[in-house]
């Protein structure tokens, strides 16, 4: 009869229950969930028994005993995730701080940007203006320049004998004597202050002879001497020679520029002329016509039918290099 009692007994549902699934916690601490907890209180409760005398005071010690350490473990990992939470807090703070010196730090380059903006823009103009100044000055010194030898001719290709570079005053006056002696006759002040050869000293690698700058007395009687020498060849003994006003090396170096063009406009009988200091007069279609750069020459060429074409220095120089 005992043993059919004992197998009809219920089985333990205590046993069978279904454990509840964990929770993870803060920083993946697993804790147990509350039917879990409870079920290991009822397990390990005493039981009573009618011989030790256990009484239902026993079970409630044992039960706030467990309910203390519940408490305790629960304000333990709260203390835990207390310093864990005030640990991101600090961090974050901190970081907050950072990307506040950094936005600070962004405006302050921009605004020394913006300034150094403007303070390029300011030495820009300043730049430029000096760069004006430069070329005014310039301007004015060659001008200078050139007016300081406004007295003077230069001869090119004298022959470069001792004979002649020691007595080139002597040279001179029978360069006038063979080319244009009117100006004897007329009794003009032919007489020169000083002439040399340019540069002073002997190139060898250059074959031909060096230029002859001849300083006169008189301007008036120079300038008669340029205007012969505009209308033929001067020669000296035979040997043909060229008479030109003295200038500045920049303002010869302009000049030179437009020989191509200068040719050119002869061969079309434009009656081209160099006029001070560097500027091209030409005599086109009843009217005469005065070019500073090669660039506007070239422009005006080419809207005209008859010259377009005619003056292309590019094509020139390819054909004579």
């Amino acid at each position: 009869m005992a043993k059919s009692t004992e197998a009809q007994k219920p089985p333990n549902t205590k046993k069978n229950k279904k454990k509840g699934a964990t929770l993870d916690t803060f920083y993946g601490a697993k804790i147990q969930n509350t039917e879990q907890i409870e079920d290991n209180i009822q397990e390990n409760a005493p039981k009573p028994s009618k011989g030790n005398g256990n009484s239902p005071q026993t079970y409630e010690e044992f039960e706030s005993e467990m309910t203390k350490k519940m408490e305790a473990f629960w304000e333990e990992k709260l203390e835990i995730m207390q310093k864990k939470f005030t640990h991101l807090q600090n961090r974050y703070d901190e970081t907050e701080k950072e990307n506040q010196a950094l936005k600070a730090r962004i405006r302050q380059l921009e605004d020394n940007d913006h300034v150094k903006e403007q303070e390029l823009v300011k030495q820009s103009q300043n730049t430029k203006k000096l760069e004006e100044n430069i070329k005014y000055l310039t301007d004015k010194v060659i001008d200078l320049e050139n007016r300081g030898r406004r007295d003077n001719l230069r001869i090119i290709g004298l022959p470069e004998k001792p004979e002649i570079n020691t007595k080139l005053d002597m040279v001179i006056q029978d360069i006038i004597k063979e080319n244009c002696p009117e100006i004897l006759e007329q009794g003009g002040n032919t007489a020169t202050d000083r002439a040399h050869r340019t540069p002073s000293t002997l190139n060898p690698q250059k074959t031909t002879p060096r230029n002859v700058i001849a300083k006169f007395q008189s301007y008036q009687t120079k300038e008669k001497i340029l205007q012969e020498a505009r209308k033929r060849q001067f020669r000296y003994k035979g040997m043909p020679i060229r008479v030109t006003q003295d200038l500045a090396s920049s303002t010869l170096n302009d000049r030179k520029a437009w020989n191509m063009i200068f040719r050119k406009a002869r061969e079309l009988g434009l009656q081209p002329r160099i006029s001070y200091p560097a500027k091209l007069t030409i005599y086109f279609q009843g009217k005469v016509w005065a070019f500073n750069k090669i660039e506007d020459f070239q422009l005006f060429a080419k809207k005209r039918p008859e010259l377009c074409g005619k003056f292309d220095t590019e094509n020139q120089r390819a054909r004579n290099t």
